[in-house]
C-alpha cells in the first residue's frame, strides 16, 4: 500500500510532466497567419521595410526568392533581450499566406506584428487588388432534342 506522501509525490511528478509536454507543443506550434490578397513582391518588399525601417530590428537573413526573412525581435516590454523570429510567405493562388513566427514570445506578439504589416500594404499599397470574377460555365450542351430553354425533352 502507498502512503499518501509517495502518492504526493507522484501526483506531482506526473503534473510536472504533463505541464512540461502541453508548454512544449504550445511553443513548437506558436505562428501566426494572415492569406494576403496583395502580390508577393509587394508582400515581400513591405515586410523587409517594416522590419528594418519602421521596427529598426536586425535582419539576419532574407531571400526574395524563397521568399523568407529571419531577422532579431525586440519587444519593448522585454527590455534588450532579443529573440530569433521569421517571416515566411507562400505563393497560394490569388493570395500570399504570410506566416509570422516567434516561437519564444507570446503568440500575441506574432498578431501584433502581423496587424502592422496589413496596415502598412494598405497604406502604402492602398485598396488590395480585385481578382476578376471567374465567368460562369456555360451550360452543358443538351443535343438536338433540347428544348428552347436548354432542358432535355423527354422521348414520348
Amino acid at each position: 500500500m502507498l502512503s499518501r506522501r509517495r502518492i504526493w509525490g507522484l501526483t506531482a511528478i506526473v503534473a510536472t510532466a504533463v505541464a512540461s509536454l502541453c508548454w512544449t507543443s504550445f511553443d513548437a506550434s506558436a505562428k501566426a497567419s494572415y492569406a494576403c490578397p496583395y502580390t508577393l513582391t509587394q508582400t515581400y518588399s513591405a515586410a523587409l521595410r517594416l522590419l528594418r525601417v519602421d521596427n529598426g530590428y536586425n535582419v539576419t537573413e532574407r531571400d526574395p526568392d524563397a521568399a523568407y526573412i529571419l531577422f532579431d525581435y525586440q519587444s519593448r516590454e522585454s527590455g534588450n533581450r532579443t529573440t530569433s523570429g521569421a517571416i515566411e510567405m507562400i505563393p497560394s493562388g490569388d493570395n500570399v499566406t504570410v506566416l509570422v513566427k516567434l516561437p519564444q514570445m507570446p503568440s500575441y506578439h506574432e498578431t501584433v506584428l502581423l496587424d502592422s504589416l496589413k496596415r502598412k500594404l494598405e497604406s502604402e499599397y492602398g485598396e488590395p487588388p480585385r481578382r476578376p470574377q471567374p465567368k460562369p460555365k456555360d451550360p452543358p450542351d443538351a443535343g438536338a432534342d433540347a428544348s428552347p430553354d436548354g432542358r432535355t425533352r423527354r422521348a414520348p
